[in-house]
């Protein structure tokens, strides 16, 4: 059964080759570069076409103007058709490979134009082959939201790589929570299912892991320097670096499993990758105190001093407000305790009870106070 499978996916691809090269040159279809894509994606899982994938992306580097639009279209017709697991894996191994090679055309792609986040193969049961599509659908997720990412990306990442020590690093922080996502759905993609330990599997997990490297490098960097610059930012800004400085801690850690699986399932780069360091407790602490801080405005009074004059100062108070009123109260000399006159015995204290001016209770009058009535000069003229 596997021969014949082997026998039909080679016959169709010499189908697929025949017709490409009858095929008429247009703007949009290069039958060379076509019939390297259809090589380079062909229907044997067993074995990777190293040669006509480099040729691709030679192509690729050395005049995308030209081939970078005939070469989507050729990946996506390609991808479009399948419902072969290992040909839509390629596809997506090529399709990766150009992003790869950081051509600047390559950011105006956009949305990819095929769709296989419903990927199922046809030519297998669902129990023997759901392993192999929920990868492909990983996979493809990925790399959809890695090509919306550098289209509309474009103008942020010259402006955070132009960024000097004045400028907001608000557009840093931004950045970085779109390369957490995109590190997000890295780890998405790994093989699920038993028996998936093959050529082509373990060669698209080596490639994952090499964006893995890439995405994790810039996120690293991109904290320094949102960390050596967190003293200048506002409080929304301390914020929003907070969640971020959290969030790295915790990929930290799926990091560090994801690697540990790889190495296990026998992925080759997964070895070379190095320890994954967590961001020191201190500095998080430090940035939850500014986010805390920073909330509490301070209060403001004004105060008359004795000469007439005014001056706003700090109130670490509450907030008290004056009342106008015939009553008067003794305060001693320290003006620390509010004294009553009791009777002429002397000086006698007393508990005062401050309500509200809305409160429906009248105030409670200390008992037996007989109050002096003294002349007060009138200090407001007009």
């Amino acid at each position: 059964m596997k021969l014949w499978k082997r026998a039909a996916g080679a016959l169709k691809d010499q189908n697929s080759l025949l017709i490409t090269a009858l095929s008429r040159r247009t703007s949009l279809h290069s039958p060379d570069l076509e019939a390297a894509v259809i090589k380079a994606t062909s229907h044997d899982e067993a074995r990777v076409d190293y040669r006509n994938a480099q040729r691709v992306f030679v192509w690729a580097r050395t005049s995308p103007s030209t081939h970078l639009k005939p070469l989507v279209w050729a990946i996506s017709s390609r991808a479009l058709r399948t419902r072969s697991w290992p040909v839509a894996l390629k596809c997506l191994m090529l399709l990766h490979g150009v992003f790869r090679c950081k051509v600047t055309a390559v950011q105006r792609i956009g949305r990819l134009p095929f769709d296989l986040s419903d990927f199922a193969d046809g030519h297998s049961s669902l129990s023997k082959t759901w392993g192999h599509n929920a990868l492909v659908r990983a996979y493809f997720n990925f790399l959809d939201q890695k090509s919306a990412f550098l289209y509309a990306d474009i103008k942020e990442i010259r402006k955070v790589k132009a960024a000097g020590p004045e400028d907001s690093i608000l557009a840093e922080i931004v950045m970085l929570q779109r390369l957490q996502s995109l590190l997000a759905l890295l780890l998405q993609v790994r093989p699920q299912a038993e028996g998936m330990r093959g050529t082509l599997v373990l060669e698209a997990m080596d490639c994952v892991i090499i964006e893995i490297f890439d995405t994790y490098s810039k996120v690293c960097n991109l904290i320094a320097r949102v960390l050596s610059r967190i003293y200048g930012a506002s409080q929304a800004e301390a914020s929003m670096a907070l969640l971020v400085l959290r969030q790295a801690n915790a990929q930290g850690d799926e990091l560090t499993e994801y690697f540990e699986f790889c190495k296990f399932y026998g992925v080759l780069n997964a070895s070379e990758f190095p320890k994954v360091e967590r961001i020191p407790e201190e500095d998080i602490r430090e940035v939850e105190r500014m986010v805390n801080g920073g909330g509490e405005e301070e209060s403001k009074a004004i105060v008359v001093s004795e000469s007439g004059g005014s001056e706003l100062v700090p109130s670490t108070g509450k907030v008290l407000k004056t009342v106008v009123t015939d009553k008067w109260e003794v305060f001693d000399d320290d003006g620390n305790d509010l004294m009553s006159v009791n009777g002429g015995k002397g000086m006698e204290r007393d508990i005062v009870s401050v309500t509200s001016s809305n409160d429906p209770q009248p105030q409670r009058q200390p008992h037996d106070v007989h109050a002096y009535k003294l002349e007060i000069p009138d200090l407001i003229t007009f």
